[in-house]
Protein backbone atom coordinates (compact mmCIF):
# COMPACT_ATOMS: atom_id res chain seq x y z
CA UNK A 1 0.00 0.00 0.00
CA UNK A 2 1.19 3.51 -0.86
CA UNK A 3 -0.39 6.77 0.20
CA UNK A 4 0.48 10.40 -0.44
CA UNK A 5 -1.29 13.08 1.59
CA UNK A 6 -1.13 16.70 0.37
CA UNK A 7 2.45 16.37 -0.91
CA UNK A 8 4.01 19.57 -2.24
CA UNK A 9 7.44 20.39 -3.64
CA UNK A 10 8.74 23.67 -5.06
CA UNK A 11 12.18 23.92 -6.62
CA UNK A 12 14.14 27.21 -6.48
CA UNK A 13 11.52 28.92 -4.28
CA UNK A 14 11.27 32.71 -4.28
CA UNK A 15 13.45 33.02 -7.36
CA UNK A 16 12.93 33.72 -11.05
CA UNK A 17 13.32 29.99 -11.68
CA UNK A 18 10.69 28.87 -9.16
CA UNK A 19 8.92 25.66 -10.20
CA UNK A 20 5.98 24.24 -8.27
CA UNK A 21 6.52 20.61 -9.23
CA UNK A 22 3.97 19.05 -6.85
CA UNK A 23 1.01 21.02 -5.57
CA UNK A 24 -0.82 19.30 -2.73
CA UNK A 25 -0.96 15.86 -4.35
CA UNK A 26 -3.05 13.27 -2.47
CA UNK A 27 -3.20 9.74 -3.85
CA UNK A 28 -3.85 6.24 -2.51
CA UNK A 29 -2.55 3.11 -4.25
CA UNK A 30 -3.74 -0.31 -3.15
CA UNK A 31 -1.26 -3.14 -2.70
CA UNK A 32 -0.40 -4.90 -5.95
CA UNK A 33 -1.99 -2.26 -8.18
CA UNK A 34 -0.40 -1.17 -11.46
CA UNK A 35 -0.79 2.54 -12.23
CA UNK A 36 0.39 4.29 -15.39
CA UNK A 37 1.28 7.98 -14.97
CA UNK A 38 1.30 10.36 -17.94
CA UNK A 39 1.58 14.12 -18.32
CA UNK A 40 3.05 16.98 -20.27
CA UNK A 41 6.68 17.95 -19.83
CA UNK A 42 7.16 19.49 -16.39
CA UNK A 43 3.81 18.17 -15.17
CA UNK A 44 5.30 16.55 -12.06
CA UNK A 45 5.07 12.89 -13.00
CA UNK A 46 8.78 12.08 -12.55
CA UNK A 47 8.94 14.39 -9.51
CA UNK A 48 6.12 12.33 -8.01
CA UNK A 49 8.24 9.18 -8.32
CA UNK A 50 11.35 10.92 -7.03
CA UNK A 51 9.43 12.09 -3.96
CA UNK A 52 8.25 8.53 -3.25
CA UNK A 53 11.82 7.23 -3.67
CA UNK A 54 13.18 9.89 -1.30
CA UNK A 55 15.43 11.64 -3.84
CA UNK A 56 14.63 14.90 -2.02
CA UNK A 57 12.59 16.06 0.95
CA UNK A 58 9.12 17.31 0.20
CA UNK A 59 8.08 20.74 1.45
CA UNK A 60 4.89 19.49 3.06
CA UNK A 61 2.60 16.50 3.23
CA UNK A 62 3.32 12.87 4.04
CA UNK A 63 4.28 9.64 2.25
CA UNK A 64 3.16 6.33 3.73
CA UNK A 65 4.40 2.91 2.55
CA UNK A 66 2.87 -0.22 4.08
CA UNK A 67 1.61 1.79 7.03
CA UNK A 68 4.99 3.37 7.77
CA UNK A 69 5.58 7.11 7.43
CA UNK A 70 8.71 7.45 5.27
CA UNK A 71 8.35 11.17 4.58
CA UNK A 72 11.60 12.09 6.29
CA UNK A 73 13.44 8.86 5.48
CA UNK A 74 16.57 9.12 3.36
CA UNK A 75 16.66 7.60 -0.11
CA UNK A 76 19.11 4.88 0.95
CA UNK A 77 16.77 3.91 3.81
CA UNK A 78 13.86 3.46 1.40
CA UNK A 79 15.83 1.11 -0.84
CA UNK A 80 14.43 -1.93 0.96
CA UNK A 81 10.83 -0.90 0.22
CA UNK A 82 11.19 0.90 -3.14
CA UNK A 83 12.52 -0.65 -6.36
CA UNK A 84 13.27 1.76 -9.18
CA UNK A 85 14.11 1.52 -12.90
CA UNK A 86 15.26 4.63 -14.73
CA UNK A 87 14.99 5.78 -18.35
CA UNK A 88 18.72 5.26 -18.93
CA UNK A 89 19.46 1.52 -19.38
CA UNK A 90 22.92 2.15 -17.95
CA UNK A 91 21.66 3.61 -14.66
CA UNK A 92 21.20 1.46 -11.59
CA UNK A 93 23.83 -1.15 -12.46
CA UNK A 94 27.60 -1.52 -12.11
CA UNK A 95 28.90 -2.00 -15.70
CA UNK A 96 32.21 -3.61 -14.71
CA UNK A 97 30.51 -6.25 -12.58
CA UNK A 98 29.02 -9.39 -14.10
CA UNK A 99 25.30 -10.02 -14.45
CA UNK A 100 25.52 -12.45 -11.50
CA UNK A 101 27.36 -9.91 -9.34
CA UNK A 102 24.78 -7.22 -10.08
CA UNK A 103 21.98 -9.62 -9.17
CA UNK A 104 23.82 -10.55 -5.98
CA UNK A 105 23.99 -6.90 -4.93
CA UNK A 106 20.31 -6.39 -5.78
CA UNK A 107 19.37 -9.41 -3.66
CA UNK A 108 20.78 -7.62 -0.61
CA UNK A 109 19.20 -4.22 -1.26
CA UNK A 110 18.24 -2.59 2.00
CA UNK A 111 19.52 -5.51 4.05
CA UNK A 112 22.42 -5.75 6.43
CA UNK A 113 25.69 -6.53 4.66
CA UNK A 114 27.83 -9.40 5.97
CA UNK A 115 31.00 -11.19 4.97
CA UNK A 116 29.06 -14.22 3.73
CA UNK A 117 29.64 -14.87 0.01
CA UNK A 118 26.74 -13.78 -2.21
CA UNK A 119 27.63 -15.80 -5.30
CA UNK A 120 26.61 -19.19 -4.00
CA UNK A 121 25.81 -22.02 -6.41
CA UNK A 122 22.18 -22.19 -5.29
CA UNK A 123 21.70 -18.49 -5.92
CA UNK A 124 23.32 -18.69 -9.34
CA UNK A 125 20.93 -21.46 -10.32
CA UNK A 126 17.98 -19.44 -9.01
CA UNK A 127 19.04 -16.43 -11.11
CA UNK A 128 19.63 -18.64 -14.13
CA UNK A 129 16.04 -19.88 -13.92
CA UNK A 130 14.69 -16.32 -13.53
CA UNK A 131 16.71 -15.07 -16.49
CA UNK A 132 15.57 -18.02 -18.63
CA UNK A 133 11.95 -16.99 -18.01
CA UNK A 134 12.66 -13.59 -19.56
CA UNK A 135 13.41 -15.32 -22.84
CA UNK A 136 16.41 -13.30 -24.03
CA UNK A 137 19.07 -15.96 -23.54
CA UNK A 138 20.57 -14.06 -20.62
CA UNK A 139 20.74 -17.21 -18.50
CA UNK A 140 23.91 -18.05 -20.47
CA UNK A 141 25.52 -14.69 -19.69
CA UNK A 142 25.70 -14.71 -15.90
CA UNK A 143 29.48 -14.27 -15.99
CA UNK A 144 29.53 -11.51 -18.62
CA UNK A 145 30.05 -7.91 -17.47
CA UNK A 146 26.63 -6.29 -17.57
CA UNK A 147 28.13 -3.37 -19.49
CA UNK A 148 28.49 -5.67 -22.53
CA UNK A 149 24.74 -6.22 -22.83
CA UNK A 150 22.57 -4.26 -25.26
CA UNK A 151 20.32 -1.53 -23.90
CA UNK A 152 17.24 -3.74 -24.02
CA UNK A 153 19.00 -6.70 -22.40
CA UNK A 154 20.43 -4.49 -19.68
CA UNK A 155 17.05 -2.90 -18.97
CA UNK A 156 15.52 -6.38 -18.71
CA UNK A 157 18.14 -7.35 -16.11
CA UNK A 158 17.59 -4.04 -14.29
CA UNK A 159 13.88 -4.85 -14.11
CA UNK A 160 14.69 -8.23 -12.63
CA UNK A 161 17.03 -6.59 -10.13
CA UNK A 162 14.34 -4.10 -9.09
CA UNK A 163 11.76 -6.86 -8.49
CA UNK A 164 14.13 -9.47 -7.06
CA UNK A 165 13.20 -8.79 -3.43
CA UNK A 166 9.52 -8.08 -4.25
CA UNK A 167 9.59 -4.55 -2.79
CA UNK A 168 6.29 -3.01 -1.64
CA UNK A 169 6.68 -0.24 -4.25
CA UNK A 170 8.10 -0.46 -7.79
CA UNK A 171 8.78 2.74 -9.78
CA UNK A 172 9.35 2.61 -13.54
CA UNK A 173 10.40 6.01 -14.89
CA UNK A 174 10.03 6.01 -18.70
CA UNK A 175 12.08 2.82 -18.69
CA UNK A 176 11.61 2.17 -22.43
CA UNK A 177 12.09 5.76 -23.67
CA UNK A 178 15.79 5.33 -24.55
CA UNK A 179 15.31 2.03 -26.39
CA UNK A 180 14.67 1.27 -30.05
CA UNK A 181 11.12 0.06 -30.84
CA UNK A 182 12.05 -3.65 -30.89
CA UNK A 183 13.92 -3.44 -27.57
CA UNK A 184 11.06 -1.41 -26.07
CA UNK A 185 8.61 -4.17 -27.02
CA UNK A 186 10.83 -6.79 -25.38
CA UNK A 187 11.18 -4.75 -22.19
CA UNK A 188 7.43 -4.13 -22.00
CA UNK A 189 6.85 -7.88 -22.35
CA UNK A 190 9.32 -8.49 -19.51
CA UNK A 191 7.62 -5.74 -17.48
CA UNK A 192 4.21 -7.41 -17.78
CA UNK A 193 5.72 -10.81 -16.95
CA UNK A 194 7.52 -9.63 -13.81
CA UNK A 195 4.73 -7.38 -12.53
CA UNK A 196 2.24 -10.19 -13.07
CA UNK A 197 4.23 -12.36 -10.66
CA UNK A 198 4.90 -9.55 -8.18
CA UNK A 199 2.81 -8.13 -5.35
CA UNK A 200 4.52 -4.74 -5.65
CA UNK A 201 2.47 -1.57 -5.99
CA UNK A 202 3.72 -0.34 -9.37
CA UNK A 203 3.82 3.20 -10.80
CA UNK A 204 5.00 3.49 -14.40
CA UNK A 205 5.67 6.86 -16.02
CA UNK A 206 5.50 6.84 -19.81
CA UNK A 207 5.20 9.16 -22.81
CA UNK A 208 3.82 6.32 -24.95
CA UNK A 209 0.06 6.68 -25.29
CA UNK A 210 -0.13 3.10 -26.57
CA UNK A 211 1.54 1.81 -23.42
CA UNK A 212 -0.62 4.06 -21.24
CA UNK A 213 -3.81 2.77 -22.84
CA UNK A 214 -2.90 -0.92 -22.82
CA UNK A 215 -1.04 -1.35 -19.52
CA UNK A 216 -2.07 -1.15 -15.90
CA UNK A 217 -5.38 -1.08 -14.07
CA UNK A 218 -5.32 2.66 -13.34
CA UNK A 219 -4.23 5.81 -15.17
CA UNK A 220 -3.26 9.14 -13.68
CA UNK A 221 -2.58 12.25 -15.76
CA UNK A 222 -0.47 14.96 -14.11
CA UNK A 223 -0.58 18.63 -15.12
CA UNK A 224 1.16 21.57 -13.47
CA UNK A 225 1.96 19.55 -10.38
CA UNK A 226 -1.60 18.35 -9.83
CA UNK A 227 -3.70 15.33 -10.69
CA UNK A 228 -5.64 16.25 -13.85
CA UNK A 229 -7.30 12.87 -14.42
CA UNK A 230 -7.52 9.68 -12.34
CA UNK A 231 -9.38 6.70 -13.82
CA UNK A 232 -9.36 2.98 -13.12
CA UNK A 233 -11.23 -0.24 -13.81
CA UNK A 234 -13.74 -0.22 -16.67
CA UNK A 235 -13.25 3.51 -17.22
CA UNK A 236 -9.51 2.96 -17.72
CA UNK A 237 -10.08 0.00 -20.06
CA UNK A 238 -12.27 2.15 -22.33
CA UNK A 239 -9.45 4.61 -23.01
CA UNK A 240 -7.60 4.35 -26.32
CA UNK A 241 -4.32 5.90 -27.40
CA UNK A 242 -6.37 8.40 -29.45
CA UNK A 243 -8.33 9.38 -26.32
CA UNK A 244 -5.09 10.07 -24.49
CA UNK A 245 -3.71 12.16 -27.36
CA UNK A 246 -6.87 14.25 -27.13
CA UNK A 247 -6.33 14.55 -23.38
CA UNK A 248 -2.85 15.99 -24.03
CA UNK A 249 -4.32 18.49 -26.48
CA UNK A 250 -6.87 19.52 -23.86
CA UNK A 251 -4.14 20.08 -21.26
CA UNK A 252 -2.23 22.23 -23.75
CA UNK A 253 -5.40 24.22 -24.49
CA UNK A 254 -5.83 24.76 -20.75
CA UNK A 255 -2.25 26.03 -20.61
CA UNK A 256 -2.89 28.47 -23.43
CA UNK A 257 -6.09 29.67 -21.73
CA UNK A 258 -4.36 30.15 -18.38
CA UNK A 259 -1.43 31.97 -19.97
CA UNK A 260 -3.79 34.24 -21.92
CA UNK A 261 -5.75 35.11 -18.78
CA UNK A 262 -2.53 35.82 -16.88
CA UNK A 263 -1.33 38.06 -19.70
CA UNK A 264 -4.62 40.03 -19.70
CA UNK A 265 -4.52 40.48 -15.93
CA UNK A 266 -0.90 41.61 -16.04
CA UNK A 267 -1.70 44.08 -18.81
CA UNK A 268 -4.68 45.45 -16.89
CA UNK A 269 -2.68 46.11 -13.72
CA UNK A 270 0.60 47.18 -15.31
Amino acid sequence: MLRLDAVSKTFYPRSANEVRALDGVSLHFSAGSFTVVIGTNGSGKSTLQAAIAGAFKVDSGSIIIDGHDVTDGEECRRACVVGRVFQDPFAGTAPELTVAENLALASRRGKRRTLRPLLRAAKREEWRVLLAQIGLGLEHRLDDPIGLLSGGQRQAVTLLMATLTNPPVLLLDEHTAALDPRSAELVIAVTKELIGKSSSTTLMVTHSMQQAASLGDRLIAMHRGRVYLDVSGAEKRKLSAADLHELFLQMRRDDCFDDAVCALVAEQYS
